[in-house]
């Protein structure tokens, strides 16, 4: 693997080093942008992202046989360029190169070029970013532009180009392809073994002891890189990573060390305040440009929003810190206003930018800001509050909002009480939304992902549970509604996409991973066994379509699907967990729940795999989620068994706590599930504590039930 590696910094170096020292002929040679008029072959999809580009010049395919077909009748190589909607070097690369008739021209007649939206094909930019790591030994990110044989197999990738420099890219490769195909064939034969070989696991038949005190090395090595100071990883850009404050969340209360809850509790402050949160709509961008949580990149993501509502709101739990509510309960308004379909579904993104402009809907020049607060007292206290200032705290004399001072200070500074700040702030924050809300607004990508859409369902049950709002299990509800009737088939087949009625990408391990954890949460909720009884076909059906018996992990795309040129896995956690974390913790729980040893089993194997490398890793936050199966394999699950005609108001007195090691499961009767048999006594409603399926005498009060779990 490393002389792969080593034999691409060297030989891919090299051929980059040529496009810059060569002369193309472009210099001079400019064109303005211009299309075909009826569109190329993307006019009939539904992804929002590639209808962008639907009317460039450029003769774009989406991903399918058809266009890979041409590339091999015409012998011609493929461009692969992936992207999202809501990604501003995406349109800047659009309006530099893809809608510029010089550009196209070459792409037309030298290339097949294939547009790919990411959200809509993780299988295919996770190939093909795998290709750019290892081609480029760096960080890679989008829009992502991949070169490939007729096959499909890479040669090479890079992220964006100023036109200038995709021309010589473009021309580069023509001739390569033209004079030195054998060189690209080589290339493309040791990319592709190099894609094959990354995140390779084999099984591990040895039975791994999951023991306390490697759990709490792997934990003193995850607080390591936490910036204690401003929150987050250390260094910068800071991206909200909720999955890694889960685990230190989890880890806390099974340890009570005060640095995991300081970690968590230091990271949520600095995002709640900093200008990553939209302090008058809600929501968290997808990530802060610098160390502080201060300048957001502006685009606003689903799968962001989902995980920091359910970390807010399991903080909430714990620490009862009203901002934390607060920030659950903006959040969701965001949710509910802007990215909500009238069906239920939840749509993917908000755009970085407005009117061509990164940020223009979210920023402020302080002159706006004093028309709109003409008491001058009241002005200076608002200002003060969000960091205004005449010249603007960023780049041409605008003003991101977000804070440095608490309540508490402002309050003392203007000899005001906290209680007449808060309602202050609140006031003119909603008139500032209001003339926020008449700007042109940043672009919306409104497909429904059934991923994403799992993870606002877990959040909206998260919420609920924490704060007893109705109104966010009903929002649940209708969404786990709409998913089953658009996405779910009767064999449960999943679909990734919907949009406009339709809905046609099978899915992908992510979807059946996180669709099943969000219906066994609905479960708890709601004790309808239904939930729970939909979670294990789910299961059942990714068991049949993605396990690889040869070493008891998931492959990420079902054997239904063309293959592509690498059959990959997810195994370490991101910004969204690893689809194979994911469907680790969710056999966990089912098999908990349903008292099904094989789940168990499977669950216990796929651990056993990644033990070693979390116990050796010196970051193991690039497995966190596998870091939470590990305290759960370290501390079994109590299992809290509540029954009888009062269970809806112990259950839910119960879920306001903090319980992340407790299975709520029961109802009025004692159901189907064998944990509730023999349970039910006549005229009482009881609270079973059990581990391990052995049960501590039962009790008739949520108190002493909660001591039972201490």
């Amino acid at each position: 693997m490393n002389r792969t590696l080593q034999y691409f910094k060297i030989a891919i170096y090299s051929l980059f080093f040529s496009f810059l020292i060569s002369a193309c002929g472009t210099s001079g040679n400019t064109s303005s942008p211009s299309g075909n008029g009826k569109g190329n072959h993307l006019v009939n999809q539904s992804s929002p992202y590639l209808l962008q580009h639907a009317y460039n010049p450029v003769d774009w395919y989406p991903w399918d046989e058809t266009a890979l077909q041409k590339a091999k009748e015409e012998n011609k190589m493929v461009v692969i360029s992936v992207g999202y909607a809501a990604c501003h070097w995406c349109h800047v690369m659009e309006h530099e190169s893809f809608e510029d008739t010089t550009v196209s021209r070459i792409m037309n007649e030298h290339f097949v070029s294939i547009k790919v939206d990411r959200e809509e094909r993780p299988d295919v930019d996770d190939v093909y970013m795998t290709a750019c790591h290892l081609a480029s030994g760096r960080s890679c990110g989008w829009p992502l532009n991949a070169f490939a044989l007729p096959d499909g197999r890479p040669v090479w990738a890079g992220t964006y180009f100023p036109k200038e420099d995709w021309l010589k890219v473009l021309e580069n490769f023509v001739d390569l392809w033209q004079n030195d195909p054998d060189k690209l064939e080589e290339y493309a034969t040791q990319l592709t073994e190099g894609i094959s070989s990354a995140e390779k696991i084999e099984l591990n038949p040895i039975e791994q002891e999951f023991k306390r005190s490697s759990l709490d090395e792997i934990a003193s090595n995850f607080m390591s890189n936490i910036d204690f100071k401003e929150g987050g990883r250390k260094g910068e850009p800071k991206f909200p990573m909720p999955n890694n404050y889960q685990f230190l969340l989890k880890y806390h209360y099974l340890s009570k060390d005060a640095k995991a809850l300081e970690a968590v509790t230091t990271t949520l402050d600095k995002m709640a305040f900093g200008g990553i949160y939209d302090h008058l709509g809600g929501g968290f961008a997808r990530y802060s440009v610098d160390g502080v949580w201060k300048v957001p990149h502006f685009e606003k993501m689903l799968y962001d929003n989902g995980q920091l509502v359910s970390l807010y709101a399991n903080a909430y739990q714990l620490t009862k810190n009203p901002l934390y509510k607060q920030v659950v309960d903006e959040s969701l308004a965001f949710i509910e206003r802007e990215l909500t379909d009238e069906n239920g579904g939840f749509y993917s993104s908000l755009d970085a930018d407005s009117e061509g402009e990164e940020g223009k809907f979210y920023v402020w020049h302080a002159d706006e800001i004093n028309t709109a607060i003409s008491n001058e007292k009241d002005r200076k206290i608002f200002n003060a509050f969000y960091e205004v200032t005449k010249n603007g705290n960023w780049e041409e004399h605008k003003n991101i909002l977000y804070r440095k001072k608490t309540t508490s200070e402002i309050a003392k500074k203007f000899d005001e009480t906290e209680e007449e700040i808060n309602s202050l702030i609140s006031n003119y924050k909603q008139q500032l939304f209001d003339i926020r809300d008449k700007r042109v607004r940043p672009g919306l990508d409104d497909k429904i992902l059934t991923s994403w859409n799992a993870l606002m369902l877990k959040a909206y049950v998260d919420a609920y549970k924490a704060t007893q709002n109705e109104a966010y299990l009903n929002s649940a509800l209708k969404n786990a509604n709409f998913l089953v009737k658009n996405m779910l088939q009767d064999d449960f087949r999943l679909n990734r996409n919907y949009k406009d009625g339709k809905s046609v990408i099978n899915a992908f391990l992510d979807d059946y991973a996180l669709l099943s954890e969000a219906f066994i949460a609905l479960y708890e909720v709601t004790f309808d066994e239904e939930w729970l009884n939909k979670a294990n076909r789910l299961v059942e059906y990714a068991q049949a379509h993605f396990y690889d018996e040869s070493n008891g992990m998931f492959n990420y795309t079902s054997d239904l699907d063309p293959p592509l040129v690498a059959v990959k896995k997810e195994l370490s956690d991101n910004v969204i967990p690893a689809s194979n974390s994911s469907m680790a913790r969710v056999l966990h729980l089912l098999g908990t729940y349903l008292y099904d040893t094989e789940k168990l089993k499977m669950a216990k194997q796929m651990m056993n795999n990644l033990a070693s490398t979390l116990e050796e890793s010196k970051q193991p936050n690039f497995y966190s989620n596998w870091c939470q199966l590990y305290q759960s394999l370290v501390q079994a699950p109590y299992e809290v068994a509540i029954i009888g005609d009062d269970f809806k108001a112990k259950r839910d007195e119960l879920m306001q706590n903090y319980l992340p090691h407790a299975l709520l499961l029961g109802g009025k009767d004692e159901g189907s599930l064998e944990l509730l048999k023999d349970k039910l006594q006549e005229g009482e409603t009881m609270i079973y504590v059990c581990q391990n399926k052995v049960c501590k005498l039962p009790v008739t009060d949520v108190d002493a039930a909660l001591k039972l779990m201490q």
